[in-house]
C-alpha cells in the first residue's frame, strides 16, 4: 500500500518540473536581495547610500534577467513591496539602534512594555504613550548608547524649546481628559466660565 503511493507521488513529479525550476530561477534574487540587506557582519562602511544604490542595482539587473512571460509576477511583487518598504528599509544601517526586522521589533516593544509594567505596576501603558509620547519607547535605549551627553549637547535651543511646548500640550491634553473622566460636567461648566468670560 505504502508502495503504491509512493509510486504514485513519483508519478506527479514531473508535473511539477517546470514550476520547481521556476522557483529555482527567482530564489537567486530572493537570497541576493536577503543577502545585501541581512549580511552576517555589518561592516563600518555600510551606510544606508551604500546598501540603496546595491538594492537599485539588483531591482535593475532583475528588470533585465527575468524578462520570460511567468517571470512578471516576480517582478511584480519584488517591486511593489520593495517600493512600499523602500522609505524605511535603510534606516538601521545608519542608526544602528533602530531594530533590524519586524521580529526585533515586536522582540523590543515587549521588552520596553515588561519594564513599564514592572516600573508602574499597570498592564496597559497606553496612557503612558500618550502621556509621555510616542518616542518614550526609545528612553531605555537611548540611555545605553555612547555618547548620549554630547548628542544631547549639540542639540540647538530652539530644537529643545520646541520639543518642550509640544511635551507641555500633550501634558495639558492628559490632565484635560482626565479631568473629563472624573466630572463631565463641572469641567463642562468651567469650560463655559471661560468662554462667557472671554
Amino acid at each position: 500500500m505504502l508502495l503504491k503511493k509512493v509510486l504514485h507521488l513519483y508519478r506527479k513529479l514531473p508535473e511539477f518540473t517546470s514550476k520547481y525550476r521556476m522557483v529555482k530561477r527567482w530564489q537567486i534574487l530572493i537570497q541576493e536581495a536577503a543577502r545585501l540587506l541581512a549580511p552576517a557582519e555589518v561592516a563600518e562602511d555600510q551606510r544606508s547610500e551604500t546598501l540603496r544604490f546595491a538594492m537599485q542595482s539588483l531591482m535593475s539587473w532583475m528588470e533585465k534577467t527575468y524578462t520570460r512571460k511567468e517571470d512578471r509576477i516576480l517582478v511584480s511583487n519584488f517591486q511593489s513591496y520593495t517600493r512600499g518598504f523602500w522609505k524605511g528599509l535603510f534606516t538601521c544601517y545608519d542608526s544602528p539602534w533602530v531594530p533590524r526586522t519586524n521580529n526585533d521589533h515586536e522582540r523590543f516593544f515587549r521588552q520596553t512594555k515588561t519594564k513599564h509594567r514592572r516600573t508602574t505596576g499597570r498592564r496597559r501603558w497606553n496612557e503612558h504613550i500618550l502621556r509621555c509620547g510616542e518616542f518614550v519607547v526609545l528612553v531605555d535605549d537611548a540611555l545605553k548608547q555612547e555618547h548620549l551627553l554630547t548628542r544631547l549637547q549639540q542639540v540647538p535651543y530652539e530644537a529643545f524649546n520646541e520639543e518642550r511646548r509640544r511635551w507641555t500640550k500633550r501634558l495639558d491634553e492628559t490632565t484635560k481628559r482626565r479631568r473629563f473622566r472624573r466630572d463631565p460636567l463641572a469641567y463642562l461648566k468651567q469650560i463655559e466660565k471661560k468662554l462667557l468670560v472671554n
